[in-house]
């Protein structure tokens, strides 16, 4: 039976609480460029780092199994 793999590309954009939930920042917050037509209140809240809902958490977990 062959080993689960760590998706990497999930792993990178997620962290996990002490509580263990996942965290994740929220759309557009690495990206400037689809951001400037935006109004300055709207781009502030992309800063912000969210918890992931508890039905998307059980589909991440599958996909990166030892990082969770």
């Amino acid at each position: 039976m062959p080993k689960i793999r760590t998706k990497k590309a999930v792993a990178k954009r997620l962290r996990v609480t002490g509580s263990g939930q996942i965290k994740r920042m929220r759309q557009f917050s690495g990206c400037h460029h689809i951001r400037e037509k935006k109004s300055p209140k709207r781009t502030r809240k992309f800063r912000k780092v969210v918890l992931v809902h508890p039905s998307d958490a059980k589909r991440l977990r599958l996909l990166a199994p030892y990082v969770f």
